[in-house]
């Protein structure tokens, strides 16, 4: 694997005189253009990409130039592309929502003059229905095999009858 080339930059001095050069995080957007990619290319090539940098300088560009071409002649595989991975979080729900207020609690049912704040006579009457399989969660993922037994098993007691 080829490894990506890397950017040089000036670092800033407060006396003049020569300048001094570090690795720089990425590729300005002009030296890439100038080099002739388009920066979702230059991703895809592995090559880190700054976009906060203006600057263009001709060093990076022969750079890149260089690397290219290296690259064309089977000099070996780019790296990885360096896009970043997209991961996308739910959302924290409201207060009320979540059942965390009283108005919450009120909408969900789990608030009762006789019960208080529990919600046990709300797990015991779905507890009942998922025993009589009311309930969608006593046949989850069997819900039409079920329903298709029930009819087979209807029709052979009355063709028994």
């Amino acid at each position: 694997m080829l490894p990506a080339p890397k950017a040089l930059v000036k670092v800033p001095s407060r006396r003049s005189g020569a300048a001094k050069w570090r690795e720089g995080r990425g590729f300005s957007i002009g030296e890439i253009e100038a080099a002739g990619l388009s920066v979702s290319q230059a991703r895809l090539l592995g090559i880190p990409v700054d976009k906060r940098r203006r600057t263009a300088w001709p060093r990076n560009v022969e750079t890149l130039k260089k690397w290219l071409v290296d690259l064309l002649e089977g000099g070996g595989r780019p790296p990885e592309p360096t896009h970043l991975k997209v991961v996308l979080v739910k959302r924290k729900r409201g207060r009320a929502f979540r059942g965390l207020t009283a108005a919450g609690r009120r909408a969900r049912g789990l608030l009762s003059v006789s019960y208080g704040r529990t919600h046990n006579y709300k797990f015991k009457r779905k507890a009942k229905e998922r025993r009589l399989r009311k309930r969608h969660e006593a046949t989850r993922g069997l819900g039409n095999m079920l329903r298709v037994a029930r009819i087979v098993n209807e029709t052979k007691e009355k063709n028994k009858d």
